[in-house]
């Protein structure tokens, strides 16, 4: 009976080893804000952001409001960096947006990601064990992971340390654009929890 019950947990629990820095970054489809497919392997060859995302919490806020999101993304995708916004929260929970409401998000905060990835079942979230919003991932043109962690130094919801921090994230893109490995390249991440289903 006990044994049973161990298969079962082992069985019904959700899949969240952390991805290993070094090794191919985990492979994915979801369908973005405009309703079309983007697998993350279509993009090899390019340098990958995964950004996860979540407008109602604050932390998040704090960047989008300060306006260092934006500038980190565009200042990437102006170097050729693929940026993938996610939105891994569930149905009835904070954050969950469907397609209409990530595109008056992006409108509303002048986004610029290349794409804004729905993943209310949270198995993009799962696969990368994201934990927070933001929770950042840095992915090599070969499809390896260089960068895993939080967006900057600063772990606080305030709009000046936004601005003020040292951009870990940004700067591990700008390392691998220069062929370097990032440093540092594991950091803590910070923010809200990533609010998933079940």
């Amino acid at each position: 009976m006990r044994a049973a019950l161990i298969a079962l947990a082992l069985v019904s629990a959700p899949a969240a080893a952390q991805p290993i820095n070094g090794l191919p970054a985990p492979d994915f489809t979801a369908t973005d804000a405009n309703g079309k497919p983007v697998r993350l392997a279509d993009f090899r060859g390019k340098t990958v952001v995964l950004e996860w995302t979540n407008s109602g919490c604050p932390f998040v806020r704090a960047h989008y409001d300060s306006g260092t999101m934006q500038a980190r993304q565009r200042e990437a995708r102006a170097a050729g960096v693929v940026w993938l916004s996610i939105n891994s929260g569930a149905p009835g929970k904070q954050g969950h947006v469907d397609g209409a409401g990530a595109r008056a998000e992006i409108a509303a905060n002048k986004a610029a990601p290349s794409h804004y990835l729905l993943d209310a079942g949270g198995s993009i979230g799962r696969l990368y064990a994201a934990k927070t919003t933001p929770h950042m991932f840095v992915i090599r043109p070969d499809g390896i992971l260089a960068y895993q962690g939080a967006i900057d130094d600063k772990p606080t919801a305030v709009e000046a340390d936004a601005r003020a921090a040292t951009p870990w994230a940004l700067n591990a893109v700008k390392a691998v654009l220069a062929a370097k490995a990032p440093a540092p390249a594991v950091t803590r991440p910070y923010g809200c929890s990533v609010k998933y289903a079940g």
